[in-house]
């Protein structure tokens, strides 16, 4: 199978970077707002990065928030992309996309623990599931101040302070907490995962 990837115009920062990582794998991955494109493509990115309601705002502007719920393909969306899937985020009580169940909620900040959390850590994985393939143990790249807690709907997990969701999947969506374009071998891993869906 051909892959058509497409980014979604989400005015994330991370658009050019997640772009050069895809480079990397020798995948072509435009951003675009266009629904036809997006109805043709085999797999689609939501990447974000900043707060939520600036994105969804963005999302809105661009047409977006009726299309997304819509896509069939394997979506798959990155820090402030994941968070969006969730029905909504403590981060200025934002409402948002709705496709995975719950609210994002601001991590806690505890004696010793950052917020922000920026940085590396351990992926503990418990699941089979092909986009988790040679991800167990393995170190990625956050920066976050939010996050989804474990569901049923987690395939991996992570602990700053609090332990929360790291992957997580229903169906055809997906999100990833960390960043891939940011997280060496691993991030590489997850993208190549992702495309073999």
């Amino acid at each position: 199978m051909t892959v058509r990837l497409v980014l979604l115009d989400s005015g994330g920062s991370n658009l050019g970077s997640v772009q050069a990582a895809f480079a990397r794998l020798g995948v072509e991955a435009p951003v675009t707002s266009d629904v036809v494109k997006i109805r043709n493509a085999t797999h689609v990115i939501l990447p974000g990065v900043g707060a939520a309601r600036v994105s969804m705002n963005r999302l809105h502007e661009n047409g977006l928030i009726d299309v997304i719920p819509t896509i069939e393909q394997p979506l798959l969306g990155i820090c402030v992309g994941m968070q969006l899937l969730f029905e909504s985020s403590d981060e200025a009580d934002t409402n948002c996309l709705g496709l995975l169940p719950g609210r994002v909620k601001k991590l806690p900040a505890k004696a010793g623990i950052r917020i922000p959390h920026m940085g590396w850590n351990n992926l503990t994985v418990n699941t089979t599931r092909s986009l988790c393939d040679g991800l167990h143990d393995e170190n990625v790249y956050f920066v976050h101040s939010y996050g989804a807690d474990v569901s049923e709907f987690t395939l991996a997990k992570t602990t700053h302070g609090n332990t929360f969701s790291a992957i997580v999947q229903k169906g055809n969506v997906m999100g990833a907490q960390f960043h891939p374009e940011r997280s060496g071998k691993a991030g590489a891993r997850l993208l190549r995962n992702f495309l073999s869906l």
